[in-house]
């Protein structure tokens, strides 16, 4: 078949337009700085995606203290997770009431994290909108500020990967999050670039293409960690007791650095 100049024209613009271009696509965040100085009440309210590697709370709160030593046994973080749940299944009235969950005073920050499916129908990003309106009054109403965790999105051999889903789920947290007045926090936006720098980099666990890693749970810490008290993570000495290569995890506190600068930079 001879050379169709036109046809192949038209079936590359098909291709570009269909690789994610989530920076591109998705809206500028209206808060674009920590609503909390130096959080020490935090909140994560999620799944699976939250308590994989050691837990994702674990790795911040030692990013934390890293930094600032005199930090040490003043931080009281909680995680609340539930295997596959979306953000409407958890009890955010109770979670958030003082006391209620071995934290006396009202937590400062907030950090909620919707079902990797939920950006990826019509029917489930209005259930999170919605949710998120309603949970973001409660944390409101004792005192705290919200904040929403952008999720890595599924790679192969995931069943759903789909070239649109980061720009999903992109677009719908940052939407809600300046729908509330929250802090969106682009860990999967630091997913997408860190793959960009390193192709051959395993940031999702190999048997299901959703869960990260340990590397990939401490990129996200390193993402939450400069969202959320606003300082890089560029050399921080936390390196998990030595099982994260010194290297590796400059790497990603790089790669996290540059997300959230550029993310909020918009």
């Amino acid at each position: 078949m001879p050379f169709q100049p036109l046809a192949f024209a038209a079936r590359l613009l098909l291709a570009l337009s269909l690789i994610p271009a989530a920076f591109a696509a998705t809206p500028a965040p209206a808060v674009k700085a920590p609503q909390v100085d130096n959080p020490a009440r935090v909140l994560f309210v999620g799944n699976s995606y939250f308590y994989y590697g050691d837990s994702l709370h674990n790795h911040v709160q030692r990013l934390v203290t890293a930094a600032d030593p005199a930090l040490e046994g003043k931080l009281s973080y909680k995680s609340a997770t539930i295997g596959g749940a979306e953000l409407a299944h958890h009890d955010i009235d109770y979670l958030t009431k003082p006391g209620r969950i071995g934290v006396k005073e009202p937590f400062q920050l907030v950090i909620l994290q919707g079902g990797s499916g939920e950006p990826l129908s019509d029917v489930r990003r209005a259930k999170f909108r919605e949710t998120a309106i309603e949970f973001d009054k409660v944390i409101k109403a004792r005192g705290g500020k919200t904040a929403l965790y952008m999720s890595q999105v599924y790679v192969k051999p995931h069943k759903e990967v789909k070239p649109d889903n980061l720009d999903k789920t992109a677009s719908l947290y940052t939407s809600v999050g300046n729908e509330i007045g929250a802090l969106v926090i682009p860990v999967g936006l630091a997913f997408e670039e860190a793959y960009k720098r390193r192709p051959g980099i395993q940031l999702h666990k190999d048997f299901d293409g959703s869960h990260p890693e340990l590397i990939g749970t401490y990129l996200a810490a390193c993402t939450v960690y400069a969202s959320v008290y606003g300082k890089s993570p560029v050399g921080n000495k936390y390196d998990y007791y030595g099982k994260i290569d010194k290297e590796m995890a400059a790497f990603l506190q790089q790669v996290a650095a540059d997300t959230v600068k550029k993310f909020y930079e918009k």
